[in-house]
C-alpha cells in the first residue's frame, strides 16, 4: 500500500504534482468487457423552425434534401428553386449505451452542415440513424437545445456560446436491441483502457486470488482472457460473475511520465518520474524600453514652433539563479523541492525539462499538448 504525497509549492503556481493514490482501484475502472461499446451512429437531417436563419441558396444539398422531403408528401418542387432561409441541413451524432433496448431513448447532437447562422429554435425532422455500415439502427427527432443565442440587428450581434451546434435530450430512439459481440459464457476478455504488460500482470494476479483459481491470463497489454468458473456459467450467473469480478481492486502500473501543456503553463508529474544528478543553470535576459515625452517651447516673441520629442531610456536586467546542482531523486516530492531551488516561473520550467530530457537525466517520457 503506497502512502499519499501531498506537496505544496507556492511558487510555482501552475504546476500540478500527480502523487501516489491512497488504495487500489477497481478492475472496472481501468477496462471494460469486450463487446460492450457503445454503438455510434450517424445521420443526415433537417432542422426546420428557424427565424430565418438557416442556410442560404447558396447551400445547395439543403435545397435539394428539402425538395426531395416535400416529394415524398406529393408535392413536386423543383430543387433548383428553393429558397427557405427557415431550414439548415445537419449532421446528427449519436453514441447508443451498450445492452441497450429497443425503445431506448437517447440524446443526439446535431451540427450545422450549411452556412446556418444560428439552429435557435429549431425543430429536427425525423432522422434515420446509421452505423459505420449504413444499417439503420435508430432515428431522431424533436426540438433543439443549443444552450445559448446569437441574435444580429443591423451591423451590431450579441452571441453567448455557439449556436451551430444543439442537442436534443432523449431525442434519439433505438429501433433494434443491442447485443454483445460474442454470445460465449465460458470465456470472456477483457480489454484495458491504457495497455500495460504491468498492469495486465497485476490485474490478473488479483482476480485469480480473489477466485481462488486461475481465472485471469493476459494475452497482451491490453488484452485479459478471463475463464468463467463452473459455478457462473449459466445465462442468471454470468452478471453475477461480471459484477463480482468489476469489483476486485488492484494497483495498476504508472508510467513515468510529464505532460505539459504550454498553451497554459500547466505541468503535470507523474509518480515514477526521476531525476538523474544534473547542474542547471536558468536565467531571464529582461530589456525594458520605456519613452517619455518631452515638449520643446519656443524663446518668447520668437518665430520658433512648440515641439514634442520621445525621450527613449532602454534598461537591460539579467536574473539568474547560478548553477544548482540537483541530486538524484525517487519522489515527486524531491522534485519539487529542486525545482522550487530554482525560483522560476512555470513557463521556465516547461523549458528546463525539455532541457534535461535533452540531457538524458530526466527518465521519463515527456508530452507536450
Amino acid at each position: 500500500m503506497k502512502k499519499s504525497i501531498n506537496i505544496t509549492i507556492p511558487i510555482l503556481a501552475g504546476l500540478i504534482l500527480a502523487g501516489a493514490l491512497e488504495g487500489a482501484v477497481r478492475v472496472k475502472d481501468v477496462g471494460k468487457i469486450a463487446g460492450s461499446d457503445a454503438l455510434r451512429l450517424i445521420g443526415y437531417g433537417l432542422v426546420v423552425g428557424l427565424e430565418g436563419t438557416g442556410d442560404s441558396p447558396k447551400s445547395l444539398y439543403t435545397n435539394q434534401a428539402l425538395a426531395n422531403m416535400l416529394e415524398k408528401f406529393g408535392i413536386a418542387v423543383d430543387g433548383s428553386r428553393v429558397r427557405a432561409s427557415n431550414v439548415a441541413a445537419v449532421i446528427v451524432n449519436a453514441d447508443v449505451p451498450p445492452f441497450s433496448r429497443a425503445g431506448a431513448r437517447f440524446d443526439v447532437i446535431v451540427s450545422s452542415l450549411g452556412d446556418a447562422k444560428s439552429l435557435q429554435g429549431g425543430v429536427l425532422l425525423q432522422t434515420t440513424l446509421n452505423d459505420i455500415s449504413g444499417a439503420v439502427w435508430g432515428v431522431a427527432a424533436g426540438p433543439l437545445s443549443i444552450g445559448g443565442f446569437n441574435v444580429e440587428a443591423g451591423n451590431v450581434s450579441v452571441r453567448q456560446n455557439y449556436a451551430s451546434v444543439g442537442r436534443v435530450p432523449n431525442g434519439g430512439e433505438l429501433v433494434f436491441d443491442l447485443g454483445t459481440k460474442s454470445a460465449d459464457t465460458t470465456q470472456l476478455t477483457y480489454t484495458l483502457n491504457h495497455g500495460d504488460y504491468i498492469t495486465a500482470r497485476r490485474l490478473s494476479k488479483a482476480v485469480n486470488n480473489h477466485f481462488g483459481e486461475l481465472v485471469a491470463m493476459p494475452l497482451d497489454p491490453v488484452s485479459v482472457r478471463i475463464t468463467v468458473p463452473a459455478g457462473y456459467a449459466s445465462l442468471d450467473s454470468i452478471v453475477l460473475f461480471i459484477a463480482e469480478l468489476e469489483a476486485v481492486t488492484f494497483e495498476p502500473d504508472i508510467a513515468a511520465r510529464v505532460v505539459i501543456n504550454e498553451r497554459t503553463g500547466t505541468i503535470v508529474i507523474g509518480e515514477n518520474v526521476n531525476l538523474s544528478t544534473v547542474a542547471v543553470s536558468h536565467g531571464a535576459l529582461s530589456i525594458t524600453i520605456k519613452a517619455t515625452p518631452m515638449v520643446s517651447q519656443p524663446q518668447p516673441f520668437s518665430r520658433g514652433e512648440t515641439r514634442t520629442e520621445q525621450y527613449q531610456e532602454v534598461t537591460v536586467e539579467q536574473r539568474g539563479t547560478g548553477v544548482v546542482v540537483i541530486p538524484g531523486t525517487t519522489t515527486v516530492g524531491d522534485i519539487a523541492a529542486a525545482l522550487n531551488r530554482l525560483g522560476v516561473t512555470p513557463r521556465d520550467i516547461i523549458a528546463i525539462f525539455q532541457a534535461l530530457k535533452q540531457s538524458g537525466a530526466l527518465q521519463a517520457e515527456l508530452v507536450i499538448i
